[in-house]
């Protein structure tokens, strides 16, 4: 694990990548992180997260100066861009129910090929998707979903990339740093070895890639 500034994480991005990003609306958003991928101009990005916020905050501000191609998501209700871009073609949405999305993310982080779920089944969502059955019962055989990034936002980080959050600002947070390559966590403090006890670490620093302390230029 590495401490750097938001400049130096974000430039392991490139533009064309799969990015996976925390939050539900705007709670347990990495926004420093979001400002320097505007900053950077990252373009091309498929965004897969929970939903795409507002137009002027979190997430929503990716989508409002155009960097993303594609959206995976469960919910683009609260951003009329995202919703205008997507009938617009100008970008592809992808909706997934909200539990089914996290499962596929998890099934993605713990090595899995797949969820079999029933959400879905005599709807649209089941169209060109296999189908199985199971003691009588249908299921829908969803894919695990990875990333080649993903962007987290926790309370506190040790320096050796133990992780703690703030009540609900965990949301999608630790599933997404099972789930790609190189997880970059943006941290309101970062404190010393041992502050954090082990019943307290949410997320273990060994899956840290890059930690990044919130506000420090």
């Amino acid at each position: 694990m590495k401490v750097v500034k938001a400049e130096e994480a974000v430039k392991v991005i490139n533009d064309g990548d799969s990015i996976m990003i925390g939050g539900f609306l705007t709670i347990g958003t990495p926004e420093t992180l979001i400002d320097e991928i505007i900053k950077q101009k990252k373009k091309d990005l498929t965004i897969i997260c929970n939903d795409t916020s507002f137009e002027t905050k979190g997430i929503g501000r990716l989508i409002y100066n155009k960097l993303a191609k594609k959206v995976v998501t469960s919910h683009i209700g609260t951003n009329k861009e995202t919703q205008r871009q997507m009938i617009e073609k100008e970008l592809e949405v992808e909706l997934v129910p909200q539990g089914t999305l996290i499962e596929q993310i998890r099934a993605g982080g713990v090595g899995l090929g797949g969820i079999l779920t029933p959400t879905g089944i005599g709807t649209i969502v089941e169209e060109g998707k296999q189908i199985i059955e199971i003691d009588g019962k249908k299921y829908i055989l969803e894919k695990a979903i990875r990333a080649k990034v993903a962007l987290v936002k926790a309370k506190k980080a040790d320096h050796l990339g133990n992780l703690t959050f703030s009540f609900t600002a965990s949301n999608f947070n630790p599933i997404i740093a099972m789930a790609a390559d190189t997880v970059i966590v943006e941290v309101d403090e970062l404190v010393p070895v041992g502050t954090i006890t082990p019943e307290e670490v949410q997320f273990p620093g060994a899956l840290v890639d890059y930690v990044v302390i919130r506000g420090r230029e």
